[in-house]
């Protein structure tokens, strides 16, 4: 019935332990995996005159890196597993989005995710990512904790 999962990632702790039971899901259902993990662009346009400058091409290459370093370890686990799996970076000002599109784009079957990584007001004013995607997809979505 699922024969391929979205597996988002933020390289969180609790995006590693969705990882573990998505590999597990993936076994049961000898299912492909499609992990994903969403850059967000430089938030910020450089000033001049005296503010500081910062390079948004550093920025985002780094967080490129980062993000394919988060999906570097899926895919490590993946192959442990004799799971299939491929391995997207993104950038989008709107992670959920990505996730949503990409989840139509690879033909997905479900998308398993953390419940979220903010906490306190962040989560209040920010919102999750994953309730987010809640309202966007019309996939089942297994939102792990």
């Amino acid at each position: 019935m699922f024969k391929t999962i979205l597996l988002p990632t933020d390289g969180s702790e609790l995006s590693d332990k969705a990882t573990v039971t998505a590999i597990q899901f993936a076994k049961l259902n000898q299912a492909k995996i499609v992990g994903i993990s969403v850059v967000q662009p430089f938030p910020f346009s450089p000033m001049s005159d005296g503010g500081a400058v910062f390079d948004a091409r550093q920025y985002e290459r780094e967080m490129h890196e980062a993000a394919q370093h988060n999906l570097d370890k899926i895919g490590v686990a993946a192959r442990e597993a004799n799971i299939l799996f491929e391995g997207v970076v993104a950038l989008a000002v709107s992670p959920y989005e990505q996730i949503v599109e990409t989840a139509a784009k690879y033909q997905c079957d479900i998308i398993m995710m953390a419940s979220h990584g903010r906490k306190g007001l962040n989560k209040l004013f920010l919102g999750s990512e994953t309730q987010k995607v809640l309202a966007h997809t019309t996939l089942p979505v297994m939102v792990l904790r």
